[in-house]
């Protein structure tokens, strides 16, 4: 029996940030194995005509569409959509955000809001990244339709259960633990809030206080503000023996940076945000979570179970105190939970499953 084809339309890497490196997980996958992969990228907005051309001529029998949550993304989003309804295509869109749903409903002309309404109900199905976010779709697809599919950790970025053993049974004997910010740097994901709490580590020690944490920083500066404001940061604070930036990671040096940190804070109010796949990295790798209750971040940390939920109005010395609150008895067993959560839950694994099953069922004719 000839495989089917599914056609992803997609952003692929670079530059590498959640919804890419989950993309590219997927394609590269042994779902291969079971499905002919093709491929369509469509970071480079400017290459619209040759993306349709490309559209036209593919054979596939699914296409997997993931979709933007800017205006004009969305405008391009649009066009592929309606090419795809014209040929009677099956579409499975995947949405790695929170967004979409206030960009169609408040921030959109009325024509294009109702476009989307229109297009969106034609579709094969839509995935969202948590039972939180299934909303987005609520009214626009019926909940047969709406999907849940979490992000998971990728096999190289999962630390072995021998590697964990050894950091939690150490614990003790690090004397200053390491706090990591692994993101992107822009303003509204938080990093200026970790500067702070570096900025209070350095000034409790000046009281003559025990050094207790160190903050490591690393991710893709977006603009060359957010370099210089973090820069000047750390030069205007005299921070440079308690921050230290890795650049963008990956492979070898984010494996030894997720090992070596105890603690990992993003208290992201990112418009776009969905479910950070840094979290559940950190997660898999034995760390206390710091996070917000923000887009689908409740679906996978809750208060004192994976670590500590700030509420929006929380400032930067409340959650330090609150980290520095945290005796090792808990922090080791926060580090446990989430371990067992990531290879129970969102191992790369489990994510392949949950996305095999959905091509199969999507595809006409295709029961499994």
């Amino acid at each position: 029996m000839n495989k089917k084809r599914i056609c992803f339309v997609a952003q692929f890497p670079p530059p590498i940030h959640g919804l890419s490196k989950a993309v590219e997980t997927l394609y590269n996958s042994e779902l291969n194995e079971e499905f002919d992969f093709e491929k369509i990228d469509i970071k480079d907005n400017s290459r619209i005509i040759q993306t349709l051309a490309t559209i036209l001529k593919s054979k596939a029998d699914l296409f997997y569409f993931t979709i933007s949550q800017s205006k004009g993304g969305n405008i391009r989003d649009l066009i592929i959509l309606a090419l795809l309804r014209l040929q009677h295509k099956e579409c499975l869109i995947h949405l790695h955000g929170g967004y979409y749903r206030q960009l169609v409903d408040a921030d959109m002309p009325s024509w294009q809001r109702k476009l989307n309404y229109r297009l969106i109900k034609g579709l094969t199905g839509a995935i969202v990244l948590g039972p939180s976010l299934r909303n987005i779709f609520e009214g626009m697809l019926p909940d047969d339709k709406i999907f849940v599919v979490p992000n998971c950790v990728d096999d190289q970025y999962l630390m072995s259960d021998e590697e964990f053993e050894e950091k939690a049974n150490t614990l003790s004997e690090r004397k200053v633990k390491h706090v990591l910010y692994l993101s992107n740097f822009i303003r509204s994901k938080g990093y200026p809030f970790v500067l702070e709490m570096a900025r209070l580590e350095k000034e409790r020690v000046e009281k003559g206080k025990e050094n207790k944490f160190h903050f490591d920083f690393a991710g893709m500066f977006i603009a060359n503000s957010e370099k210089e404001y973090f820069e000047n940061y750390i030069r205007d604070n005299a921070l440079e023996d308690f921050i230290t930036y890795h650049g963008i990671v990956g492979g070898d040096t984010k494996r030894g940076l997720l090992k070596r940190c105890d603690v990992f804070v993003l208290p992201t109010r990112y418009p776009n945000e969905g479910q950070p796949i840094s979290i559940l990295e950190a997660m898999g790798n034995g760390m206390l979570i710091i996070s917000t209750d923000h887009a689908g971040i409740p679906d996978i940390v809750k208060a004192g179970i994976n670590g500590i939920v700030i509420p929006k109005n929380t400032d930067a010395e409340e959650c330090f105190h609150m980290m520095l609150n945290q005796d090792e008895q808990t922090i080791m067993r926060v580090e446990r939970t989430n371990r067992i959560q990531v290879t129970e839950m969102y191992s790369q694994s489990d994510y392949l499953k949950n996305m095999e099953m959905l091509f199969s069922t999507a595809i006409k004719g295709e029961q499994k």
